[in-house]
Order: C-alpha cells, then sequence, then structure tokens
C-alpha cells in the first residue's frame, strides 16, 4: 500500500486507535520502517566516547530522500520530523548517550526518479543569539472544555502550574493535598473517566511553552489506562502522555484527553 493511502486510512481511524496509529504506519509501511532503521544506525555510529561517557555531539539529523510527487507531500508533513525526532531522542536515551539539548531531525525531500534514495547526515550548527529586542507580551495559553462538564468552560493558564482533575479540593488523610484548577466534579459518564489528580500544565517563562505532565499512578497495561488515561490529538495523530519529568510540549490546536473529557489548547 503507498504511503500516502495508508496515512488517509489511518486518519480515518485515528480516534478510534489514537495510540496505535503511528506504530500502525511504520508496521504497515517497509519504506519507513527502512527509513528509521537507517536514522537510527547512523546516529548510533556518530556516539563518542568522552570522559567514559557516550555524547552524541551532533545538534541536528538531517534525512535527504527522494520520492514521488504523492508521497513527497507525506513525507514533508510535520507529525513525520516530529516522530523521527521522538525516535532520535529515546534510541539516545537508551543508550544513556548525551545529546545536546537543541538536537533537531530535518527532512528534506527531493522528488525524481530515483524514489526511496536516502542519505542521513549529522551536522553541529552553531545558534546565533537573537539580537536584543523589546521584551514581548507573554501569550498566554487557554483550555476550552468540548466534552465532559468542567467547573470553567474555558481556563486561561495564567499561573506557573494549572492542575486538572475530578474534584476541586483533594484531600487525603492528612487534609487538603491538592486544588484543581480545571475540575470534572460532576456526575456524569464522562467525568468518571477523570483522575482525581489526573494532570497539570507547567508554563516556562524561559522558552514560553506549556507542557504537559501526567500526575497519575497506574501500571503500564491495566485497563484503567485505556479508560482514564492521558493523551494528545495533533494532526489528527493520537500521542500517549505518559508519567515522567520531562512532560510533553503543547502546541496551538491540540486536543487534550484526560479519560474521556476533552480541552482544547490555544494561545492568545
Amino acid at each position: 500500500m503507498r504511503i500516502s493511502e495508508m496515512i488517509e486510512r489511518v486518519g480515518r481511524t485515528v480516534f478510534e486507535a489514537p495510540f496505535g496509529a503511528m506504530a500502525q504506519i511504520v508496521g504497515d509501511s517497509p519504506e519507513v520502517a527502512e527509513i528509521r532503521i537507517a536514522v537510527l544506525d547512523e546516529v548510533s555510529k556518530k556516539i563518542q566516547r568522552a570522559g567514559g561517557k557516550a555524547l552524541f555531539p551532533y545538534n541536528v539529523v538531517r534525512i535527504l530522500l527522494k520520492a514521488n510527487g504523492s508521497e513527497a507531500t507525506v513525507f514533508e508533513r510535520d507529525f513525520f520530523r516530529r516522530f523521527f525526532d521522538e525516535e532520535v531522542r529515546k534510541s539516545l536515551a537508551k543508550q544513556a548517550c548525551r545529546f545536546p539539548d537543541d538536537l533537531r531531525v530535518e527532512i528534506r525531500v527531493g522528488i525524481g526518479d530515483a524514489a526511496g534514495e536516502l542519505r542521513i547526515e549529522t551536522l553541529s550548527e552553531d545558534v546565533q543569539p537573537p539580537a536584543e529586542e523589546a521584551p514581548r507580551a507573554r501569550r498566554v495559553g487557554r483550555l476550552i472544555v468540548s466534552a465532559g462538564s468542567a467547573n470553567k468552560p474555558e481556563i486561561l493558564l495564567q499561573k506557573a502550574r494549572t492542575n486538572i482533575g475530578r474534584l476541586v479540593d483533594v484531600y487525603k488523610a492528612e487534609g487538603l493535598s491538592r486544588r484543581n484548577d480545571l475540575a470534572f466534579a460532576e456526575d456524569n459518564p464522562i467525568n468518571r473517566t477523570v483522575s482525581r489528580e489526573h494532570a497539570h500544565i507547567a508554563h516556562d517563562k524561559k522558552t514560553g511553552e506549556y507542557r504537559l505532565f501526567n500526575d497519575r499512578w497506574y501500571k503500564r497495561g491495566n485497563k484503567a489506562e485505556n479508560n482514564c488515561g492521558l493523551w494528545i490529538v495533533r494532526d489528527g495523530m493520537g500521542q500517549e502522555v505518559h508519567r515522567d519529568t520531562r512532560g510533553t510540549r503543547l502546541l496551538p490546536g491540540d486536543e487534550i484527553h484526560f479519560g474521556k473529557a476533552v480541552v482544547k489548547f490555544q494561545i492568545r
């Protein structure tokens, strides 16, 4: 099956199986699987040793490939770049390898007869400091509830941390342990899929980014994970958000699913 046809098929079913959409693409497309293997092999070859530790010193991994017209358009989609970016970072992390904070993957597609031709480059690019300019006003994030009943139909993310969960006030044996800014307290089937301490969104003053963190305790594979999980739908593709210390960067237009409750993230 051609990649363009496969993307169209996955696009229609992404809401039915959002977690496996990208894995399905890789599994069904030998081309994508081969590119992934080639990229990770090239990255592994470029790992160096410094002071007894593994180091990947390059901040750019550039994928250059040739494809026909329709396939070229597919490979240029941003979710492919984000997929390979995440795969490279995960591969380096598994090898306990340090890498630059500004590491990024670029995909450049050429149209020609030699479709399938592939080349991978690793580069170190100097980032020029931006010219000094007057400080800009902070762009404030906003959550708009689109599925479920919350204490507020929308909320501005003006705090450093915004908590989301089932109840406004969460008590434990020792007393009040948490206050949720956005709470799905009304008793209905959608709200019941939201955990008491489901997630929080943190704002980074330096970068201006908003990052989503999973605050739930759960075991992988637990049935409750499917009924009360946390994921983002972006560009028609689902991305599961597991509990970690880095969080997941939010982009304007993201749909955030807290179980079956859904909010949309926007920037003002």
